[in-house]
């Protein structure tokens, strides 16, 4: 079974111009967030990513960023205390992009 955590939360971001396909995020991600498309990377399971920031220390070329750690604790606070389910609205929007 494939590990599932908070759906739209995660503070994973990926700048696509940056990326020059060199597959270190794929061999490094310990959940198979990401794949390779047209000899570059995507993301293929957003909602899979623990933020344990593999991906960011083996990216070369800064494509990728993510908040270490963070699991995007307000909203799993939140979620938590009012039986919701956990959505990213830390950030002023829903986007997942501006959580946290």
């Amino acid at each position: 079974m494939k590990n599932r955590y908070f759906k739209n939360v995660v503070s994973l971001q990926f700048e696509l111009n940056r990326c020059v396909g060199c597959k270190r995020c794929v061999e490094v991600c310990p959940h198979q967030v990401f794949a390779m498309a047209d000899g570059r990377c995507q993301i293929k399971d957003r909602d899979a990513c623990m933020e344990c920031g593999a991906c960011v220390m083996n990216c070369p070329t800064e494509a990728l960023s993510v908040k270490q750690g963070v699991g995007c604790a307000a909203a799993i606070l939140k979620s938590m205390i009012t039986g919701e389910e956990a959505s990213c609205d830390c950030g002023g929007d829903d986007s997942p992009q501006s959580c946290c």
